[in-house]
């Protein structure tokens, strides 16, 4: 029988090549800013994760790569799978620029961001092909595999060969799902200057019907919604749009939740807010897996910013994955998988701290750039103007990333500005506590990274960090008065990576 999908021996030459010169960049990788226990390229480029999906058992994770150099070039999937969501094990380069359609020039050329399904057994990758200066420059294509690993172009790309209208800003990122025997795309799209998420539907991956506009901006929202994720969360009624907006900077991300309406493929906006609240996080995609959890994983990084470690001969990284829930309210919760408890190893544990004014207290066990930490403050017992610890602190001061809290504002803060090599910047965020008065910060530092989750999942805010490798301090601190640590525990994290 003929295999669904065509053989080109050029896609397997682009594939075969890639490979070979991952191999040979990733011997000459500096390695003093290679992250222990997150998704990285082995070298070469990264951005946008693709395709996530739990298929045969599995997690598949693809993302935007370029394994020829530690910069965006022609986009090709790269390709990684887990058991457990935290050790990846590498596989070859799933999709290469090799058709008219997804190859031409030399930058804006390639397998552009998009996603997976499980269709009958065969994995299906749904991407944008694009190329710069082709008319159209974008479309959206289809590959399948039958194991999971060797990819093939469908003979009938592209299966949507336009978009609605020449005049947009933008036609990509395809998100795909079935819900009953039909199968829905949202696409990335924006036109007289708003950002939207058009609608798709098909009864076999290949003939698509345009549907319109599920929901758009409100004219605060950006003016481009490019990788946009649309699924149910907390009931069948109740969804929730994941978008990455472009030119309502600082803002990078942003999430709705509300009502989506299947047989009209219209979305009603309830709430909307930031998913997260810092530097690095961007173009956010989901999975359902195998116990029905929500997990998402984004992009560790965002476009314009310093990349000291392009210098190294890699770039990007993936955040940790993330269970997402949704509350009464309305508003999204995100919170790391349990999974990854099992990288903890050695445990300090202290409790009833009490911070003086202005002094900045270490306490034994708690130091290190592969760490899991967990605060609890208790407000009621504190009177001081902020509070908050000290990450990455070199031993004479001058180098630290502050982490504090403000509570009569009312607001957390993550200040980098003497953080190290990259950019400085303060990213800022609401922060109410708890119902019982207390404010609850988790944290996963990792050599070049920080992830803050606050508050049981109400806040999460992601950070990129290039300090000194020897600056390894933690320190707690009050300022204006004094503050109560009720408990403070800290692991280790073992390495995922050899």
């Amino acid at each position: 029988m003929e295999h669904p999908f065509s053989r080109h021996n050029e896609h397997q030459i682009f594939i075969n090549k890639a490979g070979e010169t991952l191999k040979e960049n990733f011997k000459a990788l500096d390695t003093a800013y290679r992250l222990h226990y997150h998704m990285m390229p082995p070298s070469g480029w990264m951005n946008d994760p693709n395709g996530l999906i739990y298929f045969k058992g599995e997690y598949h994770l693809f993302y935007q790569h370029d394994p020829y150099q530690a910069k965006q070039g022609p986009m090709h999937w790269g390709h990684a799978r887990s058991k457990d969501l935290v050790r990846w094990e590498h596989l070859p380069v799933a999709l290469a620029p090799s058709e008219q359609y997804d190859k031409g020039g030399d930058h804006g050329q390639g397998c552009w961001s998009g996603s997976a399904v499980d269709d009958n057994g065969i994995l299906k990758l749904i991407y944008t092909g694009h190329v710069d200066g082709k008319t159209p420059e974008e479309v959206q294509c289809l590959a399948g595999s039958e194991d999971g690993v060797s990819f093939h172009k469908h003979p009938s790309n592209p299966i949507i060969d336009d978009s609605p209208d020449a005049r947009r800003f933008g036609f990509r990122d395809p998100k795909v799902w079935k819900q009953g025997d039909k199968w829905y795309m949202v696409v990335g799209y924006g036109k007289d200057g708003l950002g939207k998420a058009i609608m798709y539907m098909s009864d076999d991956l290949l003939s698509w019907h345009y549907k319109g506009a599920a929901v758009e901006s409100d004219g605060t929202m950006g003016d481009m919604w490019e990788c946009p994720d649309l699924f149910p969360l907390g009931g069948e009624d109740s969804h929730v749009l994941l978008i990455s907006p472009m030119n309502i900077a600082p803002v990078k991300n942003l999430y709705l939740s509300g009502r989506f309406d299947y047989e009209n493929c219209r979305f009603e906006k309830g709430y909307a807010e930031q998913i997260d609240y810092g530097f690095d996080f961007y173009a956010p995609q989901t999975l359902i897996d195998g116990q029905g959890r929500r997990i998402m994983i984004a992009w560790m990084n965002i476009w314009g910013a310093t990349m000291p470690e392009q210098e190294h001969g890699w770039y990007g990284a993936m955040t940790l994955p993330r269970e997402l829930t949704l509350a009464s309210d309305g508003t999204v919760r995100s919170q790391p998988v349990s999974e990854l408890e099992s990288l903890r190893g050695k445990h300090t544990a202290e409790s009833s701290l009490i911070l003086e004014d202005d002094a900045y207290v270490e306490v034994d066990g708690v130091r290190g750039d592969s760490i899991e930490l967990a605060v609890l403050w208790d407000i009621a017992q504190s009177d001081a103007a902020e509070f908050g610890l000290r990450i990455r602190c070199s031993e004479d001061s001058s180098s630290y990333t502050e982490i504090r809290y403000m509570p009569r504002e009312q607001k957390l803060f993550m200040d980098r500005e003497l953080g190290g090599a990259g950019d400085g910047g303060v990213s800022a965020a609401p922060l109410a506590p708890m119902a019982d008065g207390r404010v609850r910060l988790r944290l996963f530092i990792d050599r070049s990274s920080v992830e803050l989750f606050a508050n049981d999942g109400r806040m999460a805010m992601t950070n990129r960090l290039y300090p000194n490798p020897a600056d390894t301090g933690i320190r707690f601190f009050a300022r204006g008065g004094t503050a109560v640590i009720e408990t403070l525990d800290a692991w280790k994290l073992a390495p995922i990576w050899e």
